[in-house]
């Protein structure tokens, strides 16, 4: 992927599970890779709860393979930490943890899901970036690791939700270029995308045996479950692309207003868009 500049910026995801990273920002992801940026996807948990046969030790074990696998795609760090899947609570340990990973890793731009979300894990992770995001340049805040001078971009990866209120677009990046890496990415984590969801959403007898049948399958399932974004945000896409001929897949981002704002000038530099400036 490239030398990475020391002036590069860094891109650290915070998702509840191995796959969110993936799911929700596998485009951003890869433009950065492409870039020779430095990235590093997390999953808060060790996601031992999500499948209908495994669980526990066993599960985790798999699950962390699996993201290990997804990052070597692009060339990204994938850290699975040990918190116990479906479990997960907004807590003072939990903030405490992201405060040093943040100050660690020190990244310019940090996404993770919004505060308000159909999944407790989701929630939580999302409130303890909220509760970190200020707190990373607190210095007597977990003093063993030193603070910084200005905290970073935290954006809030796309949902559909609209209640309390809805996600609201502030970065819109057409990622159908990056569509082959999603899907690749997407694909290590054989265990949800090929097992779990399917058998969640009444859909298993309808995966392929065969590796191509089932990339093949994995891409109508990923366009199918993302193509209301092109609807909800169709206005937004036109205004940006002039069209929405071609588009295929996007990924919507907002700001947190508890972070750092996105000055103008970062805007290309944290939110690259490959479709505009190649």
């Amino acid at each position: 992927m490239g030398h990475t500049p020391d002036d590069s910026p860094r891109l650290l995801v915070l998702g509840a599970h191995p796959d969110d990273a993936d799911y929700h920002a596998g485009g951003l992801v890869s433009i950065y890779r492409q870039r020779g940026r430095a990235v590093r996807m997390v999953s808060v948990t060790d996601g031992s709860s999500g499948h209908h046969k495994k669980s526990g030790d066993e599960l985790a074990t798999i699950r962390k393979a699996e993201a290990k696998a997804a990052g070597d795609v692009v060339g990204a760090e994938y850290h699975v930490w040990d918190y116990p899947d479906g479990r997960l609570e907004p807590s003072l340990e939990l903030r405490e943890r992201i405060i040093a990973e943040i100050r660690t890793f020190k990244p310019d731009l940090v996404l993770t899901h919004r505060p308000n979300d159909y999944h407790p894990d989701h929630r939580a992770v999302g409130q303890a970036v909220q509760d970190a995001s200020y707190m990373v340049t607190v210095p007597p805040i977990v003093p063993n690791v030193p603070a910084l001078r200005r905290d970073p971009v935290v954006a809030y990866m796309p949902d559909l939700f609209t209640k309390p209120c809805p996600l609201q677009p502030d970065v819109l990046i057409d990622v159908t270029p990056h569509l082959g890496d999603i899907i690749k990415m997407l694909a290590c984590h054989v265990s949800q995308v090929f097992e779990w969801l399917p058998y969640n959403e009444g859909v298993l007898d309808e995966v392929p045996h065969d590796h191509d049948g089932r990339l093949a399958w994995l891409l109508g399932w990923y366009l199918g479950h993302i193509d209301p974004y092109l609807w909800v945000h169709r206005n937004a896409i036109i205004d940006r692309y002039g069209s929405v001929v071609g588009v295929r897949a996007v990924e919507v981002f907002e700001i947190s207003e508890y972070a750092a704002g996105l000055r103008d000038e970062d805007h290309p530099r944290l939110f690259p868009d490959a479709r505009l400036d190649d």
